[in-house]
């Protein structure tokens, strides 16, 4: 059956703006190449759009640049404004931009331990209200948060965890009550991977994993290009894996014992302690990333070999010494599918960084391991800070490892964006969100 004309209308004037939105201004015969529609088609969709107050001239193109054909239409920016919100336990980073997401304002506010819930939900939504007043936003149209924590995929609600604060939970209504916005929320690891996926290191995937490395660990999975939550929306929730290398299981409350044990920033940065990495304090990213980006610099410096250039190599069992991993002693290495025992990981006696940077990778890859044997996901993202601070050298090392575990391809890579994929990854929420409602046909 075909459409109605107004049906017709309007599934034109979404896929203009889609196009406008994807490609910046066009002129009218860009849009009539691009759509497929007729030229007077065209005009009469430019001119609703216009009237509606959804696009409008922006400037001229061509050599004469003069006429209705030399015009070039972009979306209205302002005619939206959005806000994006890094939610962690030590604090608040929003951003507010247009409906283009070109960013106006930034801000962050810690918040103490010791603040209490009400006052800490005041400080991040004053924070939001700052920041959209220093962007010239008379309201938000809508809020994108990226938290810790479970969302309940039948709400879309951040659910109660009790290793969160609770000011974490009181903020998403807090904000819709304070705001005349629509307020969304996703997992913080999931916000990432969907950035990572349109700006950052999975831009040519539409499945792949990303292993997030933060101060906590966690893993985002995105299969055929759609992002999987699982039945109670704790798909990814890896830091509960049960690992070797730890000294207890983890429970259903707690993940100590689990790859957090091995993948945590504590974790990391007791291992960088362990083989004598030391680095300054840097206030933008946790400590364990300084350590990995430390080690990393000083491997490229040194002109160490970013990885073993074997194709069996199996990682150490976390924990176990540096001199029972070289010596091959009981336990140092993981049999091979085949069930041969392959030879330990190569460790440096003069390079504390590639030691560190191989200890690291042993205990990374086991945690992917687990991820790609159930998953198969063709790639694996190291996200968060940790992942984006040990770049090629760690992902390499991590690559190897892998290859010698799993029979199933896996390339591994890098992030491209670290922490600020997080943020990055609400906004484009918000976005997609505004876009959605602005840009829809209206109600038959």
């Amino acid at each position: 059956m075909p459409a109605s004309p107004s049906t017709a209308r309007a599934i034109n004037d979404r896929l203009a703006l889609r196009l406008l939105q994807a490609e910046g201004p066009l002129t009218a015969g860009q849009l009539k190449q691009l759509t497929g529609l007729s030229r007077p088609t065209v005009a009469d969709l430019v001119e609703r759009l216009t009237a509606a107050g959804l696009i409008e001239v922006v400037g001229e193109s061509g050599e004469q640049r003069r006429g209705p054909n030399a015009r070039v239409h972009g979306i209205v920016a302002d005619r939206a404004h959005l806000a994006a919100l890094d939610v962690r336990t030590e604090g608040v980073t929003v951003v507010v931009a247009d409906l283009l997401g070109t960013e106006l304002a930034r801000a962050s506010v810690p918040i103490a331990d010791s603040t209490g819930t009400g006052p800490a939900v005041e400080q991040a939504v004053t924070l939001v209200e700052r920041a959209a007043k220093e962007a010239g936003a008379d309201r938000l149209h809508t809020v994108a948060i990226g938290a810790p924590g479970l969302i309940d995929p039948a709400t879309g609600e951040l659910r109660d965890s009790s290793g969160l604060p609770e000011w974490h939970r009181r903020l998403v209504a807090a904000l819709g009550e304070r705001l005349p916005a629509r307020v969304l929320v996703e997992n913080e690891t999931n916000l990432a991977a969907l950035a990572e996926q349109r700006d950052g290191a999975a831009r040519d995937r539409d499945t792949f994993v990303l292993l997030w490395l933060g101060l906590g660990t966690g893993a985002a999975v995105v299969l055929d290009g759609h992002l999987r939550r699982g039945a109670s929306g704790g798909t990814g929730e890896i830091g509960f894996l049960p690992v070797p290398g730890t000294t207890t299981v983890p429970s259903a409350t707690d993940c100590e014992g689990g790859f957090h044990s091995l993948g945590g920033a504590a974790a990391v940065a007791a291992l960088a302690t362990e083989h004598g990495v030391t680095a300054e304090a840097a206030t933008n990213e946790p400590h364990a990333a300084t350590l990995v980006r430390a080690a990393a610099a000083g491997l490229s410096a040194n002109g160490t070999p970013t990885a073993p250039n074997t194709a069996d190599l199996a990682p150490r069992v976390p924990n176990r010494s540096v001199e029972e991993a070289a010596s091959g002693s009981a336990g140092a290495a993981t049999p091979s599918p085949h069930g041969a025992r392959p030879p330990a990981a190569p460790v440096s006696s003069v390079v504390p960084h590639a030691r560190f940077l191989d200890a690291l990778a042993d205990r990374l890859a086991i945690g992917a391991a687990s991820v790609v044997a159930v998953l198969d996901p063709g790639c694996v993202v190291l996200g968060g800070e940790v992942g984006q601070a040990g770049g090629e050298e760690l992902a390499a090392r991590v690559g190897v490892r892998l290859a010698a575990m799993s029979p199933l391809p896996t390339e591994v890579r890098p992030s491209g964006l670290g922490g600020a994929a997080v943020l990055r990854g609400a906004l484009l929420m918000a976005r997609e969100a505004a876009q959605d409602e602005l840009f829809a046909p209206p109600a038959r």
